[in-house]
């Protein structure tokens, strides 16, 4: 982001100038401009992190009892659902950096109760930081461990 606030500084910079020369112009117009940048910029980020992702066909998962300590590892494949110790987990989508297969997977992922189909848990989860969107359910716990490529 250092690249993004170095360039938001300078255009800041400039629509100061020109309202300083330029009674027209307000913090309006100079609010509008850095969200311009900002929006650009991001769009930009957005496009190239799209464009370095591949997707899988299928996750390997992690499973946890959190009573007893057991795991259960399971490789799901993109629209499957099975059955990880008492939940239901449906993956959606498996993506890794196309540049690194092995490296760093994200999973899109439905869990949810076998008895009544109460969903648990939908969203995405990293790989390397399962916390930062996590599973919350009081016995078990699923966690995305890597993307299959065919």
């Amino acid at each position: 982001m250092t690249h993004l606030a170095a360039r938001l500084r300078t255009v800041r910079s400039a629509l100061l100038w020109g309202c300083a020369v330029c009674a027209g112009f307000g913090l309006t117009a100079m609010d509008a401009a850095a969200q311009a940048v900002i929006t650009q910029e991001l769009s930009e980020q957005d496009q190239a992190a799209q464009e370095q992702a591949a997707s899988g066909s299928a996750a390997v998962l992690r499973g946890l009892d959190k009573v007893n300590g057991r795991t259960v590892d399971a490789e799901i494949p993109v629209g499957g659902s099975a059955e990880i110790l008492g939940l239901i987990v449906t993956l959606g989508e498996c993506r890794y950096p196309a540049d690194n297969p092995t490296g760093d997977a994200y999973a899109f992922l439905t869990v949810r109760s076998p008895a009544n189909g109460e969903v648990f848990f939908e969203g995405w989860m990293i790989a390397s930081s399962p916390a930062l969107n996590a599973l919350d359910h009081n016995r078990y716990d699923v966690w995305v461990i890597r993307c299959k490529s065919e």
